[in-house]
């Protein structure tokens, strides 16, 4: 990447794919946003820009890239794979880039200090321009996606309710679904969750509350 395709990216503002930082975060905050776009599709955290877009670059290059590496080497779990670049934009001055794919290893989690004992652990996905904490529903679906099996299950009255109300409504949480069908939030999400599973639906994260739809309505 040199600056001209620099430009281009920074040129897109932040979105689902992109995260601009004006300097090095705190770790953790660095390796949320890393998590967030391995368990998504995958994006680029660009150090040295600001929220608007400017460029400014960073002095010490070789200093943020071992700084980013120590971030992420403490606070992911299991490690992300990324590729950290620096593109001069002036003398003595560069915006570190951190190529994030997606992974194949997912849910990945931010570890973390407690209280200062024990060791928090928490998923993130990416949300439009946001990374946000990922539900309960998301990490399984990412457990199944990194290993699936095949899915068996009956359809009976509350799968019946569930697609007439989707034909009518387009999409239903699981709080939503559990008031539906009059059962525990519990086994509301382990039916949706079974559901997306077997392709027949789609989870949608969502910083409220994430949602399901139709598999076959979503593009």
């Amino acid at each position: 990447m040199d600056l001209r395709d620099l430009k281009r990216y920074v040129s897109f503002g932040e979105n689902f794919y992109i995260e601009f930082k004006r300097r090095t975060p705190q770790p953790d905050r660095l390796a949320k946003e890393v998590i967030a776009f391995a368990n998504a599709r995958g994006g680029k955290v660009f150090v040295g820009v600001d929220d608007d877009g400017t460029i400014r670059g960073v002095k010490d290059a070789e200093e943020e890239r071992f700084a980013l590496r120590q971030a992420l080497d403490a606070h992911c779990d299991p490690d992300v794979e990324v590729s950290i670049l620096a593109v001069p934009i002036a003398r003595r001055r560069e915006v570190i880039v951190v190529d994030v794919p997606e992974s194949l290893f997912k849910p990945h989690y931010l570890v973390g200090v407690t209280n200062g004992s024990g060791r928090s652990r928490t998923a993130y996905v990416r949300v439009a321009d946001q990374s946000i904490e990922a539900s309960r529903e998301a990490i399984r679906l990412m457990k199944h996606e990194r290993n699936p099996k095949d899915v068996r299950f009956e359809f009976g009255d509350k799968e019946r309710t569930l697609m007439r109300y989707l034909d009518r409504h387009e999409q239903i949480t699981v709080e939503a679904f559990a008031r539906l069908v009059d059962i525990p939030r519990r086994r509301a999400s382990q039916t949706l969750v079974l559901l997306a599973k077997a392709d027949l639906l789609r989870l949608h994260p969502n910083e409220r509350a994430d949602y399901f739809t139709l598999a076959y309505d979503v593009e």
